[in-house]
């Protein structure tokens, strides 16, 4: 059966009956929903929120001086 053909029925029916419709598929209807309702996931962000702020830009490039300067090179 169509929905289209499930309408037309539920327009024959008299207003008691359209309500007493409403309060027979309401219940069904909410417990499907609740069922289906996805849980929110963390974003990216606050994944990574526990690890505190992340380091500056100078921090950065303080870090990589340091371990870039003992770096064997060959000056060519």
């Amino acid at each position: 059966m169509q929905l289209q053909e499930v309408l037309n029925l539920a327009k024959q029916l008299s207003p008691v009956d359209k309500v007493r419709l409403i309060q027979e598929l309401a219940p069904d209807i909410e417990r499907e929903l609740v069922s289906n309702q996805i849980t929110p996931t963390k974003s990216l962000w606050g994944l990574c929120a526990d690890l505190g702020n992340a380091p500056s830009a100078e921090e950065i490039d303080e870090a990589r001086r340091e371990e870039w300067a003992n770096f064997p090179r060959e000056d060519i």
